[in-house]
Order: C-alpha cells, then sequence, then structure tokens
C-alpha cells in the first residue's frame, strides 16, 4: 500500500496536465477523487497498524532490501502525518474548484498542487536520506511555481526569495547528506541510527546542526522567516494554505523531529538551541503579528508563531512534551489551512484582504456570509488557545508540560504569546466581520454580496468540524493511544 501515496498524486499530476486539454470537469474530479482515495488510504493504514503487534511497516521497493534497495517506512508518527497532509490537501483541492477559476492555466496548477501532495507524501514515507532529498526538491519546486502562479509581479519577486532561500537550505541539507554518507557509508536512516549509536562526536554534532540549519529554513523558524510572509501574501489562497498548513511542517518540523529522535544520537546541546529558537519564533512571530492588516500577512506571521509552540516542545524533551508538540502539530495544521481558507473567501466576495477596507464595506458580512463568519470564529478561538476547541489542548498540554519540568519562563512566555495571539485574532473578527462603520464617509454601499460557492463552504465548515472535534482528543483513551504509541516511537 505505501507506494500508492507516491503513485497515486505522481499520476494525476502528469494526467491532470493532459485532461486539461479537454473539459476541465475532467481533471477537476480526478484530483478530488484522488485526493480522496489518498485519505481513506491513511485512515486504513492507520487502522492496520493498531491491530499489527510490530507497530510499524516496512514496505521493500522491487524487493531489493535494505541498505541496497529503496525502502518505505511508517510508523504511527509516520501515519498521522500522512493523514492530516492528505485531508488538508482533499478540502484545500476542494476549495480549488472554484475560487482558481480567475486564474488560466487551472490544470496546471492541479498538476503543481499533486506533485506537492507527492513530495510530501514521500518525505514522510521515505526510508532513506537520498529519497527523502529528492522528494523533498520535487515539494519544493512546485511550491516556488505555485507561489508565482498569478505571474504578477509581487508574485514572482515573492517566488524568487523563496526560491533562493529555499535553494539555500537544500545545499545545507544535500551537505549533510554526503558527510554522512562519508561518515557511515550507508543512507538507510536505521544503518544510520544503528552505525551511530551513541556517538557523541563532534563530526557527528556538525552533521546534526547542518541538516537542522537546513530545516529550519524550510520550517520558516526565527531568524530563517523572511521568505514566509512575501510567499503567503502573493500565492493563490489555495496554495497559502497548504504551504502553512502541512508544507512547512512536513519539509521542516517533521524532519527536524525525525533526525534529532530517531536518526542522530541525543544531542541536549542541539535539543536547548530548537527550545531557544522555538521561544524566539513564538516571540517574534506574535509580536510582528499585531502590526499587520493585511489578513494573509498577519496568518504568515502567525505561522512562525505557532510553529515556535511545536519547537518548543521538542526542544523540551519530556513524554508530556512531546505529546504536545504532536498534537499541536496537527491542530495548527487544520487551524491555519482554515483559516486561510476564510481570507480567501473575503478576497473572492469583496476583491481585498485588507481589513481596514474591509471594514470600510456596509454589508454586514457576519450574517450575508455565515459561513465564512462561523469558520473564522472557529479557526481563531482555536489557535488563540480558548477552550474547549482544539488548540486550546495542545496549549495547555505545552504549558503543563514546562511547568512539571520546572522551566516556568517558557511556560509565561507560551500564555504571553497566546494572549497576543488572541488580541490579534479579535482584531480579525472586528474589522473583517463586526466592523461598525464608525467613518461614514468611506463607507462603500456595497451591491449584493452572497457566500462564496458551496464547495468553497463544504470545506471551510469541514475544517472548523474537525476543529472542534478534536477538542475530544483529550479524552483518557486517545491520550492513552497517544502515550503508547507515538511517544515509544522517540524512546526507542
Amino acid at each position: 500500500m505505501l507506494p500508492l501515496f507516491v503513485v497515486l498524486p505522481l499520476f494525476c499530476a502528469f494526467l491532470s496536465v493532459i485532461l486539461s486539454k479537454f473539459k476541465k470537469i475532467y481533471y477537476e474530479v480526478l484530483v478530488n477523487i484522488i485526493n480522496f482515495v489518498l485519505v481513506v488510504l491513511a485512515f486504513y493504514l492507520l487502522y492496520l497498524l493498531n491491530i499489527s503487534t510490530n507497530k510499524y511497516f516496512i514496505y521493500q521497493v522491487g524487493g531489493h532490501k535494505f541498505p541496497i534497495g529503496i525502502s518505505m517506512y511508517v510508523d504511527f508518527f509516520s501515519v498521522f502525518m500522512l493523514l492530516f497532509v492528505n485531508i488538508i490537501g482533499f478540502f484545500v483541492g476542494l476549495y480549488s474548484v472554484n475560487y482558481m477559476e480567475k486564474y488560466t492555466e487551472k490544470g496546471k496548477f492541479y498538476s503543481l498542487f499533486e506533485l506537492m501532495i507527492t513530495g510530501m507524501n514521500g518525505i514522510i514515507i521515505s526510508g532513506d536520506l537520498f529519497n527523502i532529498f529528492v522528494f523533498l526538491e520535487i515539494a519544493s519546486v512546485a511550491s516556488y511555481a505555485l507561489v508565482a502562479f498569478g505571474t504578477e509581479s509581487d508574485e514572482l519577486e515573492a517566488s524568487f526569495k523563496y526560491l533562493v532561500l529555499s535553494s539555500i537550505a537544500s545545499s545545507f541539507i544535500f551537505l549533510g547528506i554526503i558527510l554522512t554518507y562519508s561518515y557511515t557509508s550507508t543512507l538507510n536512516l536505521i544503518d544510520i541510527s544503528n552505525s551511530l549509536g551513541q556517538s557523541q562526536g563532534y563530526i557527528v554534532k556538525i552533521i546534526l546542526l547542518i541538516f537542522f540549519l537546513g530545516f529550519s529554513i524550510k520550517a520558516a523558524l526565527v531568524p530563517f522567516h523572511s521568505w514566509l510572509p512575501d510567499a503567503h501574501t502573493s500565492a493563490p489562497t489555495p496554495v497559502s494554505a497548504i504551504l502553512s498548513g502541512v508544507l512547512i511542517k512536513t519539509l521542516g518540523v517533521y524532519l527536524i523531529v525525525r533526525f534529532v529522535y530517531n536518526v542522530f544520537p541525543s544531542n541536549l546541546i542541539m535539543l536547548k538551541i530548537i527550545q531557544y529558537l522555538g521561544l524566539l519564533s513564538m516571540i517574534v512571530g506574535s509580536i510582528l503579528m499585531i502590526y499587520q492588516w493585511d489578513y494573509k500577512r498577519l496568518l504568515a506571521y502567525s505561522s512562525i508563531s505557532q510553529v515556535g509552540y511545536i519547537l518548543l516542545g521538542i526542544g523540551l524533551a519530556t513524554p508530556l512534551s512531546i505529546i504536545g508538540s504532536v498534537l499541536h502539530l496537527i491542530n495548527h495544521s487544520f487551524i491555519k489551512s482554515l483559516l486561510f481558507l476564510t481570507s480567501g473567501s473575503l478576497e473572492y466576495v469583496f476583491k481585498t484582504r485588507n481589513l481596514k477596507e474591509l471594514s470600510n464595506f456596509e454589508l454586514p458580512r457576519n450574517k450575508t456570509m455565515p459561513i465564512t463568519n462561523f469558520s473564522a470564529i472557529i479557526g481563531s478561538l482555536s489557535i488563540a488557545g480558548i477552550p474547549p476547541l482544539n488548540g486550546f489542548w495542545s496549549k495547555l498540554v505545552l504549558i503543563i508540560a514546562c511547568v512539571i519540568a520546572k522551566d516556568f519562563i517558557s511556560a509565561i512566555i507560551a500564555i504571553l504569546v497566546s494572549i497576543l495571539t488572541l488580541s490579534s485574532f479579535l482584531k480579525v473578527l472586528k474589522y473583517a466581520f463586526y466592523s461598525t462603520y464608525e467613518n461614514q464617509e468611506k463607507l462603500i454601499n456595497n451591491i449584493e454580496k452572497k457566500e462564496v460557492p458551496f464547495l468553497m463552504q463544504l470545506s471551510m465548515l469541514s475544517l472548523s468540524v474537525f476543529c472542534i472535534l478534536m477538542g475530544l482528543l483529550l479524552y483518557p483513551d486517545v491520550r492513552k493511544v497517544l502515550m503508547e504509541n507515538i511517544v515509544n516511537v522517540f524512546i526507542k
């Protein structure tokens, strides 16, 4: 089953270009069916792992065993990553059916979109460094093109900036692969881990640091974050949703977790670096977010801040902090994708995403766009950590983990950043949906506007439901599953 997560979207990417020469409904239906099949496969794989005694699966491509052959590997952490990458990919694909109508070459958009899904799925299931790098580049190159898809000057500039910085990151990662192979004579992750053992030599630490620099740029950690706000602001909204929702997590955060915990021997200095960079990202992202009036740019800085929460738990390195990080990794993916889709809906109707300009429309958007309004409320409250929504539980677990570890400064910073996040999104709700029209001279007597098309509403509403239902993850049975399966991956 594992190769299907790469084969199906890759097949769809090439076929979409061919079908685009005919009726657009052909490739629209194909893409969304394939994305739905990937979601079903991910759920089925989770079920198989749950009843398996090994709690992991290895697939040898062509029957050739590693370290010579190509191997694909999944455990519970990998499957959870596959699950939310493909769920979000499915709903963003649905949303794009209507939203991307204003762009030409919609078939090429879907082709690049599926290539990005291929790259992310490939990274998650790859068991060796070479194929991780191949799929990382597939996802990266597709994302460069998607950021520049509108071909306006701002979009091309943002894409070029993203390309340059991301290429530097890829160079670091490739250098790390070269040094790893020269030191261990293998590219297989399991073999590398066995070969290194508990080695604490300077060469091993330098190699891990090189990898971390590359992944940090991909994850847009402070101070490597400068490409992300421009890329989010310029890209079409579905691209921003997938970029912030899952791409920076898969290309950056997921690989940091894997390499620090599973491939290289434990390194307390590296864990502290990760924790402090996480705290720095939380602070800088939340402060810069306050001053933004462009809805998507505000969301971009919010992504930088929320990724900091994930890195905080990874760097703290206690079982409870790992649970909190994994929960927030998943929760933030759904929340941020949802919020980007709401920004796209406002732009779709009002042709602007500037909060001040939106406040000048006389039309009561909270009544005429009820689904968008509801989704924005759920997303805003979730990301701010308001109970009982999903964002609250993951932040609570992280704060409790900091307190138990007697790291009270990190706990206080996490609480303050959450308060700043709440203030920023209250501003969004006020100006985008509940403006009071104080400046009567600048009021725009808007013509009749309706809610966005059905598929866009369905995508936002579905992600909102996920944000609500995932609050149930605190229940004891689910917590027990997380403890036994995800945490054991890192401990072992």
